[in-house]
């Protein structure tokens, strides 16, 4: 397909899509056009004949790789099967997928999410004698996760938690299961062991992409880095003013990093932006010129100067709702602005709830984002957790999970007498719920044997039809029917309508999986695939109806990536925006707190509100607040301190909804 390339692209983009040797930093600010440059990139790319299969490109989020996919598929008319272009945790499970044997792994190992990996840390810190309520397995979890890294090294502060990270590491292998920081750091361990296996990567991925280059952990680039280092055609996109993650390892220095490992880069600048209005991008460039770290751009548009940004103070936070859901009201009735394109940004999570209800008192829908994601509901869990057991029975937290989901008479103290067993045996679970299964000498009584040989007998049949027989989807439908699940729902939740909305869910699984199997380009489904799949999927993968006609309520970092017409930055005050924990002892604010209110400015296309409060409710006190000191680095000239507008009255209302119901039929 001919593609004039000169007509779609600014001379910027071009240069960016046409620069295929050698390494390129490409520098794109918000709202630039990266995600265009990025596909119109590797549309260039298939159409001067480079093979699909010598590109690599990596994604943060498995969202934005199907976006990409898609957008190039309808570019060039080509299926792009044999494109790699996935998230950094899903190439780490393609190579440990295809070498795990070299690591001393079985090729049907397990990937433990956060929730599994929290189940293991508190089962070994109860083993260890080291679990209370008040142990914060979050804080464990990244304690550790810094360790494989290497952010983080045992000291006099966390020294007594150093053999537990031993038990867990031990006890994933174990186990047969890697967690999300294994996906990243095993593959460096395999290449730099195996210097043959790498060549074999060198030799198969000669260009190289990496996307929100920003975000990329010390570790994450270093992967690719040994990958690209063969030929030197890498692709780096990012915005160093848009780095807003380093509390999970994002290191936004690689930008800088990269001119050193690859001398002799191009560098490409996109300053263009295609969303904001002037005076928006006019706030957003003078807020960021205030960080001294960053490499120098300023954003500019074509489009017009736009409204003020408007400034309100409320008494409280209680007021402050209040006004935000009273705007919206009228934004929506008086200029028909729709309710999917306004955005509410918080600093944190915590300050949803005076928005919330206000908003719920004048009836405005509404999607908090970051809510519980499907992978992550109970009975989804619970499901998934049989199904992960049939593909990997040595996976203990999962079979601890549904060893006794529906009940099936395995007591607490059976499961004891099991796991020393297994300890003795130096196997795991299941291999101890087998050996009790054959032995006609059981430690457990009659009917606590006979109950452990049936579950032994249950996973042995569906494992051996999971894996010689097709139409996963209609097996895991015979599998909820014989366990029963719909039962066992209205036994904890006594209410059928809460229990069949519950197993409606369970009827979505497994139109999951029957649509996977279905889906010509999954070219070798599998249960394995299957898993790995969901266990990393993001919470980015909410579907369009979930979403359309609702006020999007939201964290700044969630709002990463996102534009609505009209943004409203609320609690805009000092300890909150920017975070008390950033501020030095000075009382500047950290660096990546100014990034990070950049990203909410440029959220916005058309209009901004930016909210505060004279007094705020904290610790059951109501204490007075003052106004983030980011507002002082807007130009004054271009703020309006906000009116109250007249109220919508129910007769305006009615007229609006009248006409509203009109244009729908």
């Amino acid at each position: 397909m001919q593609i004039n390339y000169q007509e779609l692209l600014n001379p910027n983009q071009l240069k960016a899509v046409q620069t295929l040797t050698g390494p390129l930093l490409l520098l794109a600010g918000a709202g630039s056009g990266k995600t265009r440059v990025i596909t119109y990139r590797i549309a260039y790319m298939l159409n001067k004949y480079i093979a699909q299969k010598s590109i690599l490109a990596v994604t943060f989020t498995n969202k934005a790789a199907r976006e990409m996919s898609k957008r190039i598929h309808e570019i060039t008319a080509k299926r792009v099967s044999q494109l790699t272009m996935c998230t950094f945790h899903a190439f780490g499970v393609k190579i440990l997928r295809e070498w795990s044997k070299k690591m001393g792994y079985k090729t049907d190992f397990t990937i433990y999410d956060q929730t599994d990996k929290h189940a293991l840390i508190r089962e070994l810190a109860v083993e260890r004698g080291l679990y209370s309520e008040s142990l914060d397995l979050y804080s464990l979890s990244d304690l550790f996760s810094g360790i494989k890294h290497e952010r983080a090294s045992w000291d006099e502060h966390n020294l007594m938690y150093e053999q537990l990270y031993n038990d867990y590491q031990q006890h994933l292998r174990a186990y047969q299961a890697f967690d999300f920081d294994d996906l990243i750091v095993l593959p460096i361990k395999l290449f730099n062991d195996h210097p043959d296996i790498l060549d074999k990567y060198q030799t198969r991925f000669r260009y190289v992409l990496i996307d929100e280059f920003q975000d990329t952990s010390i570790k994450q680039y270093e992967l690719i880095k040994l990958i690209a280092r063969a030929h030197n055609n890498i692709c780096v996109v990012g915005d160093d003013d848009q780095s807003i993650y380093s509390w999970r390892g994002a290191h936004y220095e690689n930008l800088f990093q990269f001119e050193k490992d690859f001398p002799g880069f191009t560098e490409i600048k996109l300053e263009q932006n295609y969303r904001s209005s002037k005076t928006i991008l006019l706030a957003a460039n003078s807020v960021i010129a205030n960080n001294q770290k960053r490499k120098q751009k300023i954003l500019w548009s074509g489009l017009k100067p736009g409204e003020p940004i408007s400034l309100y103070q409320a008494a409280d936070e209680r007021a402050e709702a209040e006004y935000i859901a009273r705007t919206i009201r009228s934004l929506a009735i008086r200029q028909g602005i729709t309710y999917d394109n306004i955005g509410i940004l918080v600093r944190t999570n915590h300050l949803t709830r005076p928005l919330e209800e206000a908003l719920l008192n004048a009836n405005i829908p509404y999607l908090v984002s970051g809510g519980q994601s499907f992978f992550n509901r109970k009975e989804i869990k619970d499901i998934v957790s049989y199904l992960k057991v049939i593909a990997n029975p040595d996976d203990n937290i999962n079979l601890l999970r549904i060893i006794n989901i529906p009940r099936r008479g395995i007591g607490k103290q059976a499961i004891i007498s099991l796991l020393e067993l297994a300890e003795k045996e130096s196997c795991s679970l299941y291999s101890a719920m087998s050996i009790t299964a054959n032995n006609k000498q059981a430690m457990l009584n009659k009917k606590t044997t006979e109950a452990v040989k049936e579950f032994v007998t249950f996973t042995e049949h569906y494992r051996e039809h999971m894996f010689t027989k097709k139409k996963l989807s209609s097996h895991l439908r015979s599998l909820t029917d014989h366990i029963d699940y719909f039962a066992y729902l209205m036994l904890q939740h006594k209410k059928e309508a809460v229990a069949r909305r519950k197993y409606l869910n369970i009827e979505s699984l497994i139109n999951s999986i029957g649509e996977y199997e279905d889906d010509p380009d999954n070219l070798d489904p599998s249960l394995f695939d299957y898993l790995n799949r969901i266990t990393l999927s993001s919470r980015d993968d909410l579907k369009e109806d979930e979403i359309s006609q609702k006020v999007n309520l939201m964290t700044v970092h969630a709002a990463k990536g996102l534009e609505f017409e009209i943004v409203f930055i609320a609690a805009c005050e000092q300890n909150i925006f920017p975070h008390s924990r950033s501020l030095s002892d000075n009382g500047s604010a950290d660096e990546e707190e100014r990034r990070l209110f950049y990203v909410a400015l440029t959220r916005a296309k058309n209009k901004l509100f930016i909210t505060y409060a004279a007094s705020r409710r904290k610790m059951g006190e109501i204490v007075e607040v003052l106004a983030s000191p980011f507002l002082e680095e807007i130009p004054q000239e271009i703020i309006e301190f906000a009116k109250e507008e007249e109220i919508v009255d129910n007769e305006e209302a009615g007229r609006y909804f009248d006409q509203l119901k009109k244009r729908l039929s």
